[in-house]
C-alpha cells in the first residue's frame, strides 16, 4: 500500500467523497480517500428515508443507496480509498498518523482536506438528569440499528429537540411501528421551518415547545420522562429516550493536534478557499459548521476539490503565507462565520461565494456587512438559530482590511 499521494482526503461522507472526485477530475494523479468505517456515505449509510441526490446524480436516492453511489463514483474515478484506516493525529508537514489493523503507520502528502462531517451531542453535553436506564439514543443509533440490523429499539419513545433531523426521526419511528409519546424541544419555537414542523400534529404526536426535562426514569430500561411544561410538571410514560439534534463539527483531530478550532463554531477556521490556518490543510463539509444537508456537503466538497487542485498547479514561487489574511469579525447573536477569514490582495475568485452565519437565539433587526468600517450590505427580519444565512461576498471584499458583521436589534 502507498503511503504518499499528491492530496489526502479525510472522511468518506459526501463532502469528502465529493473533494475527492473533483481532484481526480481535475487532473490530480494520486488522490487517496481515509475512512474510519468499512463503506463510504458517512451519516447517509444510516438514512433509510430519500431524498438524496437528486442534484448531484440527476435522480432521487435513499441514504443507503446514495452511499453505494458514492462508493461507486469514488471507484470510478480511480481514488485510492482506504477504509477501516483511523487519523490518530495531524502533523505541520502535511502528515498523518494512521491506525490501522492494530497497526500504526504514517502517511505523507502536498496537501490534505478534512471532511470529518458532525455528530449529535451526548447526554453529559445535554445536560440530561435522571437514571441510566437502556434505551437512551441519538439518531444517529436509532438509524443505524434500523437500517443495519432491522431492529426498533423501542417501541414508544419520547423524542427530544425540534430540528429537521428530529421530524425524520419520528417518521423513521412510525414506518417502523413506534410510535413517539411525546416531541419535546426546550425552545418555545421549533428550530424546523414549516411545514415539516407540523408533523407531530398531522401524526398525532404531543409536541410540547418550551418544556424542559426534568428527570428520566427506568431500571432495566427506560420507564419514564417527567418534564416541565409552563406552569406543569407531566410524567410520560415511555419505553425510551431519542435525543436529536444539535449537531457539533467532529474537529477533534484539530484540538488534538494543536491546530485548534474557532470560536462560535469550534471548528477549523478556513478562507474563503477552504484554506486552514496551516497551509497544508484545507476543511470542506459540516466539520465547519453543524449541520448541512448531504447535497450541501458535497457541493462544498467538490468546491474545495476544485480549490485544492488550483492549488496544487500554482507555481512554487507564490507563497500563500506572503499573502494578508484579514480575520472575519463578529459579535452575539451571531454564532459563527464561515469563512472565517479572508486572504486578500487575491481577486481570484474563491471556492465559497457567500458567507454562511448561523445565531445563537431568535432575533428580530437588522443584519450588516462592513468593510472598513462602511456598510455594503444589509438585511432586515427574523432570524432563527441553526438556520443557515448567506451572505454575498462583495467585489470589493479582496481589498479590504477589516471586515465586520453586525446586528442591531428592533
Amino acid at each position: 500500500m502507498e503511503d504518499t499521494a499528491d492530496v489526502i482526503v479525510v472522511g468518506g461522507g459526501p463532502a469528502g467523497v465529493a473533494a475527492a472526485i473533483e481532484l481526480r477530475r481535475c487532473g490530480v494523479k494520486r488522490v487517496m480517500l481515509i475512512e474510519r468505517e468499512a463503506r463510504l456515505g458517512g451519516a447517509t449509510r444510516y438514512c433509510g428515508h430519500s431524498p438524496f441526490g437528486m442534484r448531484e446524480f440527476g435522480r432521487v436516492y435513499s441514504g443507503p443507496a446514495y452511499a453505494r453511489r458514492l462508493e461507486e463514483e469514488a471507484e470510478r474515478h480511480g481514488v485510492m480509498v482506504r477504509r477501516g484506516h483511523s487519523v490518530v493525529s495531524l502533523h505541520d508537514e502535511a502528515c498523518l498518523t494512521v491506525a490501522h489493523d492494530g497497526k500504526v503507520s504514517q502517511l505523507e502528502a502536498k496537501r490534505i482536506i478534512v471532511a470529518t462531517g458532525a455528530r449529535e451531542s451526548s447526554r453529559a453535553a445535554r445536560l440530561l438528569p435522571g437514571d441510566r436506564p437502556v434505551g437512551i439514543l441519538s439518531t444517529g443509533a436509532l438509524q443505524a440499528y434500523v437500517v443495519l440490523h432491522g431492529w426498533m429499539p423501542f417501541r414508544h419513545p419520547v423524542v427530544l429537540g425540534s430540528e429537521l433531523v428530529t421530524f425524520s426521526a419520528v417518521l423513521t419511528c412510525l414506518r417502523h411501528k413506534a410510535r413517539p409519546m411525546a416531541v419535546v424541544e426546550a425552545l418555545p419555537y421549533a428550530l424546523a421551518r414549516a411545514p415539516v414542523s407540523w408533523f407531530p400534529y398531522l401524526a398525532g404526536v404531543p409536541f410540547f415547545r418550551g418544556a424542559e426535562v426534568l428527570d428520566i426514569r427506568g431500571g432495566a430500561r427506560v420507564e419514564g420522562v417527567r418534564i416541565s411544561y409552563g406552569s406543569e410538571i407531566r410524567d410520560i410514560a415511555c419505553d425510551g429516550v431519542l435525543m436529536t439534534g444539535r449537531f457539533v463539527p467532529e474537529a477533534s483531530l484539530f484540538q488534538s493536534s494543536g491546530m485548534g478550532v474557532a470560536g462560535g463554531a469550534q471548528a477549523p477556521a478556513i478562507d474563503q478557499d477552504g484554506r486552514c490556518e496551516n497551509l497544508h490543510y484545507f476543511a470542506c463539509g459540516n466539520v465547519l459548521r453543524a449541520v448541512e444537508t448531504g447535497g450541501w456537503a458535497f457541493r462544498e466538497g467538490r468546491s474545495i476539490g476544485a480549490s485544492v487542485a488550483r492549488d496544487l498547479m500554482r507555481p512554487r514561487a507564490m507563497r500563500w503565507d506572503d499573502v494578508p489574511r484579514v480575520a472575519v469579525t463578529f459579535a452575539r447573536p451571531i454564532k459563527l462565520v464561515v469563512p472565517g477569514y479572508v486572504r486578500i490582495d487575491d481577486e481570484a475568485p474563491g471556492a465559497l461565494r457567500e458567507f454562511q452565519l448561523r445565531f445563537t437565539a431568535r432575533v428580530r433587526g437588522e443584519l450588516s456587512l462592513e468593510l472598513d468600517g462602511a456598510r455594503v450590505w444589509r438585511r432586515r427580519g427574523e432570524f432563527l438559530p441553526e438556520r443557515r444565512v448567506l451572505v454575498p461576498m462583495p467585489a470589493a471584499l479582496h481589498a479590504a482590511r477589516r471586515i465586520n458583521f453586525s446586528f442591531s436589534e428592533g
